[in-house]
């Protein structure tokens, strides 16, 4: 097994280039080409750093069967704040983003994505679980604080609506944790928040908060790669065949009920 580096960046984009450097899609001298892989380390049981100081969650050991299957390719992590990743890509910092990205027509513009999904979610409305207003749609948001990370899809889908919508929703955009979305909701300082089904036992265990109303949408969790771009589109070509394996054996499957307590592999 090819031996991981997974280099910890701080949180500037200045740093992030001196740090990366123009690596990305290099081939070692066995003419094997490197590929850097852009994702977090504070996303509990999808990227994060374990009691050891070592990377790994779902979306780490998903691209780790990846790398196993895929002799002609050599995977190396990045780690960097989410805001920061696609940006990464699109200046060639890294070679493919894994952070449980959806496609969205925004993302679309820049970015192209491989067409199997490694999971699936569906994007539901958050609240405090003491909270019993009739919360079923955006549209009993409005005029509400909501919480939501900068760039995210959740974040898109918010921002569509206030487009439409003259009294729209007060979107709050977290800034330094990432994951404080139930203290914020829990202790009442935002109203709600948005987020994928699965990921609300991993971030709540505690049970202080609850999904309610219908799906906003379903989203299939793919990677990101740059646009236009004849190896970038190689790469994802060789991601999907191995994906389609992984499937197969049921690896994903296991991987995706030991990190997130399910199979959400299909």
């Amino acid at each position: 097994m090819r031996k991981f580096t997974v280099i910890a960046l701080v949180l500037t984009l200045g740093v992030i280039a001196s740090g990366c450097g123009s690596n990305t899609t290099a081939s070692t001298s066995e003419g094997v080409k490197k590929v850097i892989v852009g994702t977090g380390n504070d996303f509990e049981q999808v990227a994060f750093l374990d009691e050891n100081g070592k990377l790994t969650g779902y979306d780490v050991e998903v691209i780790k069967e990846i790398d196993k299957r895929l002799t002609e390719y050599e995977f190396e992590f990045q780690t960097m704040d989410f805001s920061n990743i696609l940006l990464s890509l699109e200046t060639k910092k890294i070679d493919l983003a894994a952070h449980l990205f959806e496609k969205n027509p925004e993302r679309e513009q820049k970015f192209s994505f491989n067409k199997e999904p490694y999971a699936y979610w569906r994007n539901k409305i958050i609240v405090a679980s003491d909270n019993n207003d009739p919360v079923k749609t955006l549209d009993d948001l409005k005029g509400k604080k909501v919480l939501i990370g900068p760039t995210s899809a959740q974040a898109q889908i918010l921002e569509n609506y206030n487009k439409e919508h003259a009294d729209g929703i007060d979107i709050v955009y977290q800034q330094n944790d990432a994951n404080d979305e139930v203290l914020q909701v829990s202790s009442g300082r935002v109203y709600a928040t948005l987020g994928a089904d699965f990921l609300l036992p991993i971030k709540d265990p505690q049970g202080k908060l609850k999904t309610v109303g219908d799906p906003l949408n379903e989203g299939n969790i793919l990677y990101v790669f740059r646009k236009d771009d004849e190896e970038s589109q190689k790469l994802a070509d060789a991601v999907d065949t191995t994906i389609k394996a992984l499937k197969a054996d049921g690896t994903l499957a296991k991987l995706s009920t030991d990190w997130l307590g399910q199979d959400f592999s299909k």
